[in-house]
């Protein structure tokens, strides 16, 4: 299904979606960060960068490829494959990922936000709305993805692991995606958040949570659903 043969779906323009959101007046609120605020993939993005940078040793770079690509084919699953590549940066200390998730961010990531998306959720949060940020994209990259929001770390739900004496390990805290993002925001005693954005069918657990869901940018199966459900749906600004 593309976006012009959504002919069930309401789509919103830009107006409309702003209007729709802020006339809500949220107390709570939250956002999926990949393909929600911006239109890539952080956590890819920042796998390849710290190849890219030598940050990541090469045995570990030839595993997460390997398991990379086996993903694409369809053999690892989601979840899986978003703790392996946080699990990848064990044994590095957490001021080096950091370091190179706050340069990342800056570089590749930042100028390609979609205005509007991060203009709302700025707005959000200076109105008052409790606004929370949740990924499986590894929780370096996401806490400095959302800290010119003024979402602080305590408010993001992300990959994780557990970090002894300053250095990754391969414990596994969370990885929030499918289910696991609905139970991530249970356990923080957000049961019935008032507006949750995504994009993708890992994102229709905690959109079927919200009081008002709104799929932003959907892939084809979650706009499918979205059309049957009435859910309103926006596509943010791209560029040209």
């Amino acid at each position: 299904m593309t976006k012009a043969s959504h002919s069930a779906a309401r789509i919103l323009s830009r107006s409309e979606f702003l209007e729709s959101v802020l006339a809500l007046k949220p107390r709570t609120a939250v956002f999926d960060f990949d393909g929600t605020l911006w239109p890539g993939d952080a956590g890819a993005g920042f796998m390849h960068w710290t190849i890219a940078t030598r940050l990541l040793p090469e045995a570990a770079t030839r595993h997460i490829l390997d398991r990379h690509a086996l993903y694409h084919r369809g053999h690892v699953d989601e979840i899986s494959i978003c703790g392996e590549m946080t699990q990848i940066y064990s044994g590095l200390a957490e001021d080096a990922l950091r370091s190179s998730a706050a340069r990342y961010f800056a570089d590749h990531v930042q100028p390609h936000f979609f205005p509007e998306m991060l203009a709302l959720a700025q707005g959000l949060k200076q109105s008052g709305t409790d606004v929370w940020a949740v990924s499986s994209t590894n929780n370096w990259m996401i806490e400095e993805g959302v800290r010119q929001i003024g979402i602080p770390a305590d408010r993001v739900l992300a990959a994780e692991v557990e970090v002894k004496d300053g250095t990754a390990t391969t414990m596994l805290v969370d990885v929030p995606s499918d289910e696991g993002k609905a139970a991530a925001l249970n356990r923080v005693g957000l049961t019935q958040p008032d507006v949750v954005f995504g994009n993708s069918i890992h994102d229709l657990h905690m959109l079927e949570m919200a009081r008002h869901p709104f799929p932003i940018n959907p892939s084809e199966k979650l706009a499918e659903i979205a059309a049957e459900r009435g859910w309103p749906i926006y596509y943010p600004a791209t560029e040209q």
